[in-house]
């Protein structure tokens, strides 16, 4: 039966109004958290949406500077206003271009596999490299002045135009593009620029070659870093493939081995902030090369969601990156969290306020029925003179009287049923000892019934099996002297043989040699011997079973008890011989000179049966808790002494050196049921069973000796004829 959970009424009366108003207020509360994530979002997109706004403005006007540069320088080659012969004039040109615009190269080559340009490699100064077209040594790099005048000739250097990317590539498209991203490592700084080229003619529209301009990308990294977002987000640009191009974090995007640049993949990045979103950008969008539209994403990086918006960024010339803004969550959920942690205040007030008007309220309506309350105790308790006062509520008027009515009845049923208390006591005592002492009868009878049946159907199994194993067994046994007789006349005849014909015949000598005659003939009387001596130790096995299986034999009979004690060793011999864990169990045996005995032989089996098990259950206890090694320094032993005691009785005791018996248990030892063994390893009858075939079925004594921590020993004392059969 389920326990009822009682409650006192006030909080009946006061919970649901309690619950009312805190389930008001957490509506409210909750409505407003919803309200301020929905406004997160909302500020995230016009965030995102902004700061993608920015860069590609930035992108946009940044990258279009060296193809302006380039079309004006080509413009001018056409009109005849530069003219490409002279040198020294195109080399200051690109010299003051370079002064005018933040680029990292401006320069041309021509299909006569000459060419020159102004350089910042370094990132500050510029100077003038110039190259003719026979190779080797053909180029020079020259320091300038404050004027772009050539000073001195700072490196020489071999350079071939129609080897180089940035020429072949404009020249084979036959219009502006972007040719490739270079990147090296200068004395300063890194040199990571991306590279433009236009072919220019002449006035007769003739190829005379290309001009191009080199854009430092580095710089678009400390454009990110200065926007707003990047306090505490990411924003990154990525070439389709998935290198990285610029990024607002401190860390470059590009590294250094054996001091050459390498540039990076965004998966590779040293952030991992942009290294695990790149991941995850990939793993949701199926790859950077899929992203043909600006796209939203949300991506769990340490615990924390962040906000992704991804923007294709393409111009004419051929570029096509992608541009990345992530902003984490919590950049905006701090106005969140306070108005939550106001809400919270605001429940807790509320209900405060709540409760302390509906404790009050509860208190007024409960007073009366708190005073049948105490009445109504006050009767379970055997005051039964209870009455209380009539109220001025009409429902709890009515209920007064009622209960009032009530307690003078009960008063009067408690007094009959007194008297009669007494009486019924007296005949449920009694009945109660009957139906104990029969149960008890009866558990035992019915202990006895089954533990009968099973020894019985065990005795009928161990009888059938020895006969079965007698009968080949005999029959061999009985032909094993014929069998040695018949060998030894054919020994002697091959031994004569071999006297009255000495000279070897080949054959007869080669199948000797064969068979090895002489040791066949000496190992075939040893043969003979040990198949007759199995023989016997068979013939003994099967006669101890038989003594052991008359079971069921229901006259007293007069019979060796040794051979009853022997039978019963030999069906346990296996929890006797060695084992890996410990040395064999020891028994020792003292016999007397007993005279026939007569009993049950069976059942007697069946008492030494149960000591010597549990004898068996003790030592190997106490044995698993040992080494080998202690338990070979201290044998486990079982010793079985039996002596006549007089005319009329004798003896058998059985004791072992283990762990003793407890005196608590051993005042139970003979209790039916009683057991100290896990559950499905006993039954706890054993012992009760001997017990009662020795003292009642044979009219003897059955007592057990044990002291703690040296060992027990049961006695068993029976006559050597029965009085009455």
């Amino acid at each position: 039966m389920k326990r009822k959970i009682k409650v006192p009424l006030q909080m009946v009366l006061i919970v649901p109004f309690v619950l009312q108003v805190f389930g008001t207020v957490g509506l409210v509360g909750y409505l407003s958290f919803i309200n301020g994530q929905k406004a997160v979002q909302d500020l995230v997109n016009q965030l995102m949406d902004r700061t993608n706004s920015i860069v590609e403005q930035h992108l946009t006007s940044y990258l279009v500077i060296p193809h302006k540069v380039n079309q004006i320088n080509a413009d001018a080659i056409q009109m005849g206003l530069l003219d490409v012969r002279n040198r020294q004039t195109m080399s200051k040109y690109f010299w003051k271009l370079m002064q005018a615009y933040d680029l990292s190269y401006i320069g041309m080559a021509l299909t006569t596999g000459e060419g020159l340009g102004a350089a910042r490699y370094d990132g500050k100064t510029v100077t003038i490299d110039d190259w003719g077209a026979k190779l080797p040594n053909n180029g020079k790099n020259y320091a300038t002045d404050n004027q772009g005048n050539r000073t001195r000739v700072n490196s020489t250097f071999d350079y071939n135009n129609f080897k180089e990317s940035w020429y072949t590539e404009p020249i084979k498209a036959g219009k502006p593009i972007w040719s490739r991203i270079y990147s090296w490592n200068g004395d300063d700084s890194p040199y990571i620029t991306a590279a433009t080229g236009r072919p220019i003619y002449d006035a007769q529209n003739r190829l005379l070659g290309m001009v191009g301009a080199d854009i430092h990308l580095l710089k678009l990294s400390e454009f990110l870093r200065r926007l707003d977002v990047s306090r505490s987000g990411q924003v990154f640009i990525m070439e389709r493939n998935g290198m990285l191009i610029a990024n607002s974090s401190t860390q470059q995007p590009f590294t250094v081995v054996n001091n050459q640049i390498q540039r990076l993949q965004t998966t590779e990045s040293p952030d991992p902030a942009i290294r695990e979103i790149s991941k995850q950008i990939q793993q949701q969008g199926g790859g950077f090369e899929l992203i043909n539209e600006p796209k939203k994403l949300q991506v769990e990086w340490q615990g924390e969601r962040n906000f992704v918006y991804i923007t294709p960024w393409r111009d004419q010339y051929g570029l096509d990156w992608l541009v990345v803004v992530s902003v984490p969550e919590k950049t905006f959920m701090a106005t969140i969290h306070a108005n939550t942690q106001t809400t919270i205040a605001l429940c807790l007030s509320a209900l405060a306020v709540a409760t302390v008007i509906g404790y009050f309220t509860s208190v007024w309506i409960t007073r009366p029925i708190l005073h049948m309350k105490l009445a109504s105790g006050a009767i379970a308790s055997g005051k039964l003179d209870q009455e209380i006062d009539s109220s001025n509520i009409q429902e709890l008027d009515i209920l007064a009287q009622s209960f009032n009515y009530m307690a003078g009845q009960l008063k009067e049923s408690f007094t009959a049923l007194e008297i009669s208390k007494v009486e019924l006591e007296d005949r449920v005592e009694a009945r109660t000892a009957e139906l104990k002492t029969a149960l008890t009868q009866l558990q035992r009878t019915q202990a006895q019934v089954i533990q009968g049946e099973k020894m019985s159907s065990l005795g009928q199994l161990v009888a059938g099996v020895a006969h079965e194993i007698n009968n080949p067994v005999n029959f061999i046994h009985g032909n094993i002297t014929h069998l040695n007789e018949y060998t030894q006349d054919l020994l002697r005849m091959i031994y004569l043989y071999q006297e009255l014909y000495p000279e070897d015949n080949p054959e007869i000598q080669a199948l000797a040699e064969e068979i090895d005659l002489e040791f066949l003939t000496q190992d075939l009387q040893k043969m003979l011997s040990s198949i007759k001596m199995g023989t016997d130790r068979i013939r003994s096995i099967v006669l101890s079973l038989r003594n052991f299986s008359r079971m069921d034999e229901a006259e007293f009979k007069a019979v060796n008890l040794h051979e009853g004690i022997e039978s019963t060793l030999l069906i346990l011999q296996h929890r006797l011989k060695d084992k890996p864990e410990y040395p064999a169990i020891e028994v020792i045996r003292e016999y007397g000179d007993l005279p026939p005995i007569e009993c049950y032989p069976g059942q007697l089996n069946q008492v030494f049966m149960n000591i010597l098990v549990n004898a068996i259950d003790a030592l190997d206890e106490v044995n698993i808790k040992r080494t080998y090694e202690e338990n070979k320094e201290n044998p486990s032993k079982i010793t079985i002494r039996t002596c006549v005691i007089d005319s009329q009785w004798v003896e058998i005791a059985i004791a072992d050196n283990g762990p003793g018996i407890p005196e608590q248990v051993k005042s139970r030892l003979f209790d039916p049921f009683f057991t100290t063994k896990p559950v499905g390893k006993g039954t706890g009858m054993g012992m009760a069973i001997s017990y009662q075939i020795i003292t009642e079925k044979h009219n003897g004594k059955l007592e057990c000796f044990s002291t703690l921590g040296q060992g027990s020993e049961f006695k068993i004392q029976i006559p050597i004829q029965q009085k009455s059969h």
